[in-house]
């Protein structure tokens, strides 16, 4: 388990806040023991480390006004958008306020014709692409969970399309922010590109609270396809799954997603979601773009496919069918979790680069195995990026510190691979020890001088990304 550090708290500070948001914004601010609970980390095994009070906002200008409050009174701060991070993100380690950014659910613009949308970040991945719907537009970026779109700009998220259409990072084009000065900064145009001065979006975009709240931001958008297809294809072994992959990949074949599910995962989704996939290492892709184009990537792959042993393939452009097997994907948490009955899922993320791919999955499974532990693995491999889940029961202090060795080893052999100790899922509290080996001292410095820079009092989601910065 994530051994968290003590951070001092300012009950002087914290009280007199306390007392000034409860009369500015009545019950849109809360301080039960249960949502505040709500609003500290809840997922994996990291210690939930509520904040003091919970703040529901409605506009930049509140958000502006909480920070104002809380920089007078030196207490700290942390962003919260659905809650469903994995590295403690949202935990309050030294008290505070939690800033919660529901309310802000408005699409603000949408230009059809330069294809991109400005929204608040309080708007979900699902609602945004419910509200295009009419447009014959979408925003791509899926990391599965129907996570706010601020917090998946904060975080860096990616998953199952980032593999053809990019991260949070390639698809924010400009953003607003209210920064730990109180002020509020825009950081770029809606152009598609700039050269104008430092890149104020991309360093905002992944710096997990620590640099500004996000209170506005600009996106992508991209045509929806006139046919896509989802393919299945079982193969005997990950490793020959993840051969096919790399081949894909380096043959430049279009993929949209591709996804790849282990023997135990496939076990559990089958059970999970009613469906009767063989229950061997498989391989789930969508092919998007004309019906020609469609089908001959599907061809192509196939071919791939059987040149490394596959054992099934098939293909279908129906919609329901579709959307079957995209749910049991996105179920494949809960559907894991499933496997093992009263067990906590320890969600790793590591990304390596794709020729290293099954050497590394492989290498995880045997090292699970080797530690006795149950680890489906899924992953979004077209980048590299795949998640072990270790199901643990927190009740045996030995079970837990055979997970705890197996995650440390998993990110070590990461990085060592020219890798990195989180893909997708952000580095938190949960991987804060990983960044120096990973990036060294010079670029850590780095980032601590920017973070004293900008945030010098420590307030804006503290104990978070960098150590020694707190």
């Amino acid at each position: 388990m994530t051994e968290l550090m003590e951070l001092p708290r300012n009950e002087e500070g914290i009280a007199a806040v306390l007392g000034i948001l409860k009369q500015r914004f009545g019950d849109r601010f809360e301080t039960g023991q249960s949502i505040r609970e709500q609003h500290g980390h809840t997922t994996t095994w990291i210690v939930n480390q509520p904040p003091d009070g919970v703040v529901f906002v409605d506009s930049e200008e509140e958000v502006q006004e909480v920070v104002q409050t809380c920089i007078a009174h030196r207490v700290p701060i942390i962003p919260f958008g659905t809650g469903t991070s994995l590295e403690g993100h949202v935990n309050a380690p030294a008290g505070g306020v939690s800033v919660d950014f529901s309310r802000m659910d408005q699409v603000l613009q949408v230009n059809a014709e330069d294809m991109d949308v400005v929204i608040q970040p309080g708007v979900t991945r699902d609602g945004l692409n419910t509200y295009l719907r009419d447009t014959g537009l979408f925003f791509p970026v899926d990391p599965g969970a129907n996570a706010s779109l601020g917090g998946m700009a904060a975080t860096r998220a990616s998953g199952t399309n980032a593999v053809r259409y990019g991260t949070m990072a390639t698809n924010v084009l400009a953003l607003k922010a209210v920064l730990p000065s109180g002020e509020i900064v825009k950081t770029a145009a809606r152009a598609r590109k700039t050269s104008a001065g430092y890149d104020l979006t991309r360093l905002l975009v992944g710096s997990e609270g620590t640099l500004g709240l996000i209170t506005e931001l600009t996106l992508k958008l991209y045509g929806i396809p006139e046919a896509i297809s989802a393919a299945t294809c079982s193969f005997p072994t990950v490793e020959a799954a993840c051969n096919a992959v790399i081949m894909t990949i380096q043959m430049g074949i279009p993929v949209a997603r591709i996804e790849l599910l282990d023997a135990l995962s496939v076990k559990g989704v089958n059970a999970y979601s009613r469906l009767d996939l063989p229950e061997t290492p498989l391989l789930l892709l969508e092919f998007h773009g004309s019906q020609a184009s469609v089908k001959e990537q599907a061809e192509s792959f196939g071919e791939i496919a059987a040149d490394h042993g596959s054992l099934a393939f098939t293909f279908t452009t129906k919609p329901e069918e579709r959307s079957k097997l995209w749910a049991a994907r996105h179920d494949a948490y809960w559907a894991s979790l499933a496997l093992r009955k009263g067990a906590k899922g320890i969600s790793t993320d590591c990304c390596v680069p794709v020729s290293r791919l099954a050497e590394c999955v492989t290498r995880a499974q045997e090292k699970a195995g080797a530690l006795g532990l149950i680890a489906p693995v899924v992953g979004h491999v077209g980048d590299g990026n795949f998640h072990t889940l270790p199901l643990i029961m927190m009740d045996d202090p030995d079970e837990v510190a055979r997970a705890q060795e197996f995650v440390s080893w998993l990110n070590d052999l990461a990085i060592s691979m020219g890798g990195t100790c989180t893909g997708e899922h952000g580095i938190g509290q949960g991987k804060a020890r990983y960044l120096l080996p990973e990036l060294g001292e010079g670029a850590v410095s780095m980032m601590v001088a920017v973070k004293h820079g900008v945030d010098p009092l420590n307030l804006f989601n503290p104990g978070k990304i960098l150590v020694s910065d707190v």
